[in-house]
Order: C-alpha cells, then sequence, then structure tokens
C-alpha cells in the first residue's frame, strides 16, 4: 500500500532498501532514519516491508553525491560548463565505434552518442549514477 495517502506510478519499479541505499551512497541506517523523517517517500509492501521508488532515489542522486556541499561541487563542477543534470544509467549500448546512452534523470531520459572507447574508459554501465553536461549556444523552450 502506498504511504500517507501516495501513490507510485503503475510501471514505476521499487526498490529494496539496501539497493536503494546503494545508488544513494548511503547507508543502510541512513535510508531507514530517512524513511522515518519523512525525506524519503516508501511504500509498504502487503508484508509491512518498505520498498523506494524509483523516482524517490533520482530525485536525491545529486543531493547524496559527496557528504558536503564544496564535496558536491568537486565532483560534478570538474569542468566549466553548468548544465549538468544527474540521474541513473538506464542502458549503454555499443555498436562499432560509437556508443549510445541512455540516462534517466527526474523521470525524462535523455540520450546521448558518445566514442565506444569513452564508454568503455568510464566503465558505463546501467544502474550507475552519471551526469550529462549540456553544452549549446542555444535552449528552447517549448510549452507544453
Amino acid at each position: 500500500m502506498p504511504r500517507n495517502g501516495q501513490s507510485a506510478h503503475k510501471n514505476e519499479e521499487l526498490l529494496k532498501l539496501r539497493d536503494a541505499a546503494l545508488q544513494l551512497g548511503i547507508s543502510f541506517p541512513t535510508i531507514k532514519q530517512w524513511i522515518y523523517k519523512k525525506k524519503l517517500r516508501s511504500i509498504r509492501t502487503a508484508g509491512g516491508h518498505h520498498r523506494i521508488p524509483q523516482s524517490e532515489v533520482d530525485r536525491l542522486l545529486f543531493r547524496t553525491r559527496g557528504r558536503t556541499e564544496k564535496e558536491r561541487n568537486l565532483v560534478i563542477r570538474r569542468v566549466s560548463g553548468r548544465n549538468q543534470l544527474v540521474g541513473r544509467i538506464d542502458a549503454v549500448r555499443i555498436s562499432g565505434l560509437m556508443a549510445e546512452v541512455k540516462i534517466s534523470i527526474g523521470g525524462q531520459q535523455i540520450t546521448s552518442i558518445i566514442t565506444a572507447s569513452s564508454a568503455r574508459e568510464m566503465q558505463l554501465k546501467a544502474g550507475q549514477t552519471a551526469a550529462a553536461l549540456i553544452k549549446a549556444t542555444e535552449v528552447m523552450i517549448l510549452r507544453v
């Protein structure tokens, strides 16, 4: 049953606490505390176990990279570009010299085409946390 009247999307993946903690880079006791303090939304199974919607993990990914704000800034801002979106790698498909990398960010998906050697060098795999760096001379807004 959903907790506090909140419902998860029907097809959304629900993670066990240990898996969610691993993705967020936090300990098992910390994730339990976040649930009790309502910092992290969970859904209870029929057996009373907590499950974490993938969207909740995605929402917190940036906040948990690095222990302090200074450390987070060092991790994210090693390049001059500031349009960085942190998310989770959904898929890496390598074909010949190129690789297609799909990153899920807040329920949206960004696809990037990079060299296969770069994907191998970075050891990109589905489930890992990654940042999409967007460098463009123009950003267009579309009202939806």
